[in-house]
């Protein structure tokens, strides 16, 4: 991973959708930066633009205006647009994504879910990595079960492992916990943090749940689309 520095570097990000005859302004002129191997997390209510945001950090969605950088980088709203191949190469390389649902494939084994992004791209030095991952996420013991055969928070690990599995900087996590009970929850926030801690990845998770929320260093807060960061 790469040393301490700034990762993310947002500035004046805004995100306009047409919905009929009216404009719904999503994320509105929010300026901020997450730093390499930071844990932040962005609560709000629905409707805040929190999965907007992440969306547009994680290059899933173009602003309508602003700028976005990653480690210095212009992505969006500075000179020539990048193009689509461009993009995608960014986020193969540079991102992991996890999300509410799991959207594991039920006739695969965990292994081979997790090594599925090896099929289509390969990163040097990921030949071992779905096994090395099943281990840190403590569940190399389900490597050869379906995904109906574990249980929700395993699914979410195995999720994880799948979006890590070619090595990543930034890990975008999308309300990875909504569909978890309190247990699980707390355990999923608990492997986010180990793998800030001790892989030195950077974290960016959003959460309705403001105790989890707080398990991170950082915290932002949406609302009408506007962004203010809370002390921990």
């Amino acid at each position: 991973m790469s040393e301490k520095g700034v990762s993310i570097e947002a500035t004046g990000l805004t995100r306009i959708y047409t919905r009929g005859i009216e404009e719904v302004v999503s994320v509105n002129n929010v300026s901020f930066q997450i730093n390499k191997r930071d844990f932040v997390s962005i609560i709000g209510p629905s409707g805040s633009g929190k999965t907007t945001l992440i969306n547009l950090l994680g290059c899933l969605d173009n602003p309508t205006a602003g700028e976005l950088r990653l480690e210095g980088r212009p992505i969006f709203g500075s000179g020539k647009p990048l193009s689509e191949r461009a993009l995608t190469k960014i986020r193969r390389e540079t991102f992991g994504y996890i999300f509410q649902n799991f959207y594991l494939i039920p006739t695969l084994s965990v292994r081979e879910n997790v090594m599925l992004p090896l099929t289509f791209y390969r990163k040097a030095g990921t030949e071992n990595e779905a096994d090395k991952l099943l281990v840190l996420l403590g569940i190399d013991h389900r490597k050869d079960h379906l995904p109906g055969q574990i249980s929700g928070g395993e699914m979410q690990r195995v999720a994880i492992a799948r979006a890590m599995v070619n090595k990543p900087e930034i890990l975008l996590a999308d309300e990875p916990t909504g569909n978890l009970d309190t247990k699980r929850s707390e355990e999923i926030v608990q492997v986010l943090l180990k793998l800030n801690r001790d892989v030195g990845l950077t974290v960016i998770m959003v959460t309705h749940n403001q105790e989890l929320a707080r398990y991170a260093g950082r915290m932002l807060e949406m609302k009408d689309g506007h962004i203010s960061e809370i002390k921990v």
